[in-house]
């Protein structure tokens, strides 16, 4: 069985291209390895609909913290049973994004700390009720807040593309950046390694820490 690996972070953390890198750097080593990212935009109608609420396509759904927060287990549901064929054929999957980005934000936007009774709810909804698999570890890319809107501003651009509600939302963005270390700093649903976004992260040194034998 596979271990199964999480980078989280802000948008603008920098988390596709670090899983870029250490998919090269696992692959390198002979690992298997398949990789993922969600919400899976192009592939489930659960995430589809988040998109169009993101962008003010669906009314008042986006008000609904819970509402918005079902979407996004709803889609991870639908994929929990290739994320289980992925680590009985791979040594890794790695993914970009998992339960613990519904848990950060929703606590951002109802301005809950990580303790509070909605992370719990996440929580029990994706893991207890939906039986997604649990993480072996998550990864928090950790980056300024102006660090992280300068990157999505340059993506914008670069993938012309417009930035969702949330994406644009500063006051959002920071405190999901706090949610995130709390998460970390309290273990939530498996261990958690904290990196600094801004450094020279070496995957080939990470990989080493991780994954050696």
């Amino acid at each position: 069985m596979g271990k199964l690996v999480v980078i989280e972070g802000l948008d603008g953390s920098g988390k596709r291209t670090l899983a870029k890198a250490l998919t090269g750097a696992l692959e390198a080593r002979g690992l298997a390895v398949a990789t993922g990212a969600f919400p899976r935009y192009e592939q489930d109608v659960h995430a589809e609909l988040v998109r169009d609420a993101l962008h003010g396509r669906l009314g008042d759904l986006t008000g609904s913290v819970h509402g918005m927060a079902v979407l996004y287990a709803l889609d991870r549901r639908d994929a929990a049973e290739g994320i289980r064929a992925d680590l009985r054929a791979h040594d890794v999957v790695l993914l970009d994004r998992y339960a613990a980005s519904n848990a950060a934000y929703g606590a951002a936007r109802l301005r809950e700390p990580a303790g509070g009774g909605f992370v719990e709810w996440v929580r029990a909804l994706e893991f207890d009720r939906f039986g997604l698999p649990a993480p072996d570890l998550q990864v928090l890319l950790r980056v300024p807040t102006g660090v992280a809107a300068d990157r999505a501003a340059r993506r914008e651009v670069e993938e012309t593309r417009d930035r969702d509600l949330y994406e644009s939302d500063g006051g959002l963005q920071a405190r999901c950046a706090v949610a995130y270390d709390e998460l970390a700093a309290m273990g939530w649903v498996s261990p958690w390694e904290v990196l600094d976004g801004t450094a020279d992260l070496r995957a080939d040194d990470l990989v080493e820490r991780w994954f050696a034998r």
